[in-house]
């Protein structure tokens, strides 16, 4: 039992679920304690006294919040990775995601056709070029930073609806389906045979386990829409060099054209600016459509679905062994 014990808790941390092993658990529990975050948010209060005397003595306004929220969002990151033993997690979802690039060609060819129409005529109007033109650099990277905020908050909202589908859906051909190739299959087919165990009873996922999986899905989820954004970034940077003249660029924001790039006469700062400003906005528009437009949402969760559908499996299993042992 011990040494099925260990395989299965190395099979959980090497899936991105370090909260499925009780040892972790605990030491995130640890990291919760008030004393721990009361610590953090002194240090964090003190990073943004120092950031914002920095940007008053700079004179820089509107760079201090933008500072200050992209640390503290490291920070918040770090402290996730180590104190919160949030590390599995963070790897796991990266890899996979990085793994199954192949898989974003056809999302982005369902999503960026329709979007990239939409969003050329606003790259091609006056208005939006003066806009962010006007606004200095820090205070559109604060725009920026909320709209991933919100895309955040929006997936938090509606991923935890994706993990009580899964686990309402265990039954005996369902734990045999999802522990198939791991430490667990022979396990799996014991429980699923054994007419006193109801696998349902062990498969509703809560507290840190559920986060767990909610952070998993959160990451990789992120990861895709920040890779579509940075494709139409360069999308519209490599248009606008193509069709932006300079005296266009002069006209439509009223400033003199400021080069960004020596060898690319028509890259400025202010084609820089607009086509930021309108990735980010197709970053929080893909965040929607994912979770709210069946097309999209087939194929953004058709990469982490089966490995929802095997971690929720794997714990049913590996507590009804438990129990019966």
């Amino acid at each position: 039992m011990t040494r099925d014990r260990t395989a299965v808790e190395a099979w959980f941390l090497g899936h991105g679920l370090p909260y499925f092993v009780a040892e972790e658990r605990a030491a995130a529990r640890a990291g919760l304690r008030p004393r721990r975050l009361v610590t953090l948010a002194l240090v964090l209060a003190l990073l943004a006294a120092g950031v914002g005397a920095l940007a008053w003595a700079t004179e820089t306004t509107y760079a201090g919040p933008a500072v200050w929220m992209s640390l503290t969002g490291l920070a918040l990151l770090w402290y996730a990775a180590t104190a919160l033993h949030a590390r599995p997690i963070l790897g796991f979802a990266l890899s996979r995601t990085l793994g199954s690039v192949r898989f974003l060609v056809p999302m982005a060819s369902r999503a960026l056709p329709l979007l990239l129409v939409f969003v050329t005529f606003l790259f091609v109007n006056a208005e939006a070029w003066e806009m962010t033109t006007n606004l200095p650099f820090g205070l559109l990277w604060v725009t920026v930073l909320l709209m991933f905020g919100l895309a955040v908050l929006f997936l938090l909202v509606r991923l935890p609806e994706e993990v009580d589908r899964v686990d309402d859906e265990v039954d005996d051909d369902f734990i045999v389906r999802a522990c198939a190739g791991t430490p667990l299959e022979q396990a799996s087919r014991e429980v699923a045979a054994d007419p006193r165990i109801d696998p349902q009873e062990h498969a509703q996922v809560s507290g840190f386990e559920r986060w767990n999986l909610i952070l998993v899905l959160l990451v990789i989820q992120s990861v895709q829409v920040l890779l579509l954004s940075v494709t139409v970034f360069v999308f519209f940077m490599l248009f606008g060099s193509l069709v932006m003249e300079t005296s266009t660029q002069e006209s439509w924001t009223g400033r003199d054209y400021i080069p960004a790039a020596p060898f690319l006469p028509h890259v400025s700062l202010s084609l820089m600016k607009v086509s930021l400003f309108l990735a980010s906005f197709s970053g929080f528009y893909f965040t929607v459509s994912a979770v709210t437009d069946d097309t999209y949402r087939r194929q953004f969760f058709s990469v982490v679905e089966s490995q929802l559908e095997r971690a929720v499996g794997m714990r049913a299993v590996y507590l009804a062994t438990r129990e019966r042992r």
